[in-house]
């Protein structure tokens, strides 16, 4: 049950994400399209604001359908995450709920709190989970000590890059955004009561892996090329991406949008009050179950089972 509800509570955090011109002159007005160069101004300046912010609180929705797709991803429905999150460096507070935390096993939490300073996870699985997990409820992951443990300096990069990547800042976004060919503006709107000009672009799965600055750090070009077959074969043409900017140049609502064969995958998030405290205080060591560890009692019960093994056989 751990395990399956861990990955889709990884999911939904995936899916989540300085001195911008004071001089608004240049912007059109508010019953005005927007040229190219304006847009470009607007989600630049919004990305250095963004970027300069370092964190901000946030609430999520991500809706998967139904299929083979959906259990690929963890689990089809509605996941929901609201809390507060830091980038530059990674720092996270948030909690996930939703259908497909539950989905297939009734046992399963409604909702998980998820920790993460330091490129360390910590998941609060609730009381039941802890009956499977020597009574402890929070599940700690540090991936850079895993991938240590494993004597792979590149698997190291990988797993503590896949979590900078997983987490997409609003500044990542923005920044992928600006690569897009046909990005433009569609006017003006209200937002939870904000005045905000909205834009839209599309990026190609190879426009937006060739984007991802993650990416290119733990991953060959022959390896990126071999990503992206993989998820052309699936099917998956492009994202949709639509943001909203305040008149303070913040991104106050983020769409993304993904289609496949089996459905659209759905991510809407909305973001406040940047520059929101993200400090994270882990939970005590007596009440979280510690992945590393158990990896290195289940290695050496393996190789014990082995040595057993060969001294039986002379």
């Amino acid at each position: 049950m751990a395990g399956a509800v861990l990955s889709t509570a990884l999911l939904c955090v995936g899916a989540v994400a300085c001195g911008g011109s004071d001089d608004k002159s240049d912007k059109a007005g508010a019953g005005e399209i927007q040229s190219r160069s304006q847009v470009t101004d607007v989600i630049t300046a919004a990305y250095k604001k963004t970027s300069a912010a370092k964190s901000a609180k946030v609430k999520m929705t991500m809706s998967t359908p139904p299929g083979e797709l959906g259990k690929a991803m963890g689990g089809s429905g509605e996941m929901k995450m609201t809390g507060v999150m830091g980038w530059d460096p990674t720092v996270m507070d948030v909690t996930v709920s939703g259908s497909a935390l539950t989905e297939g096993d009734p046992e399963a939490p409604e909702k998980i709190r998820m920790l993460w300073s330091d490129n360390v996870m910590y998941m609060d699985m609730g009381a039941k989970a802890a009956k499977d997990m020597e009574g402890k409820r929070w599940v700690k992951m540090d991936l850079n000590a895993i991938a240590k443990q494993a004597g792979d300096d590149k698997l190291a990069k990988q797993m503590t890059g896949g979590l900078d990547s997983m987490n997409q800042d609003p500044a990542q976004q923005l920044a992928m955004l600006l690569d897009s060919p046909n990005l433009k503006h569609l006017g003006s709107a209200q937002v939870d009561g904000e005045q905000t000009q909205r834009y839209k672009g599309r990026l190609t799965v190879k426009e937006m892996a060739e984007s991802n600055k993650g990416l290119k750090d733990v991953l060959s070009e022959s390896e990126r090329e071999q990503l992206f077959k993989n998820i052309e074969k699936s099917g998956i043409k492009g994202y949709d991406t639509e943001v909203w900017v305040n008149e303070d140049d913040y991104p106050v609502r983020m769409d993304i949008d993904m289609k496949t064969p089996q459905g659209t995958v759905k991510t809407s998030q909305t973001f406040s009050d940047y520059g929101a405290a993200t400090k994270v205080t882990p939970p005590s060591a007596g009440d979280t179950l510690d992945m590393m560890k158990m990896f290195e009692e289940l290695g050496k019960l393996g190789k014990d089972g082995s040595d057993a093994g060969s001294d039986s056989a002379f």
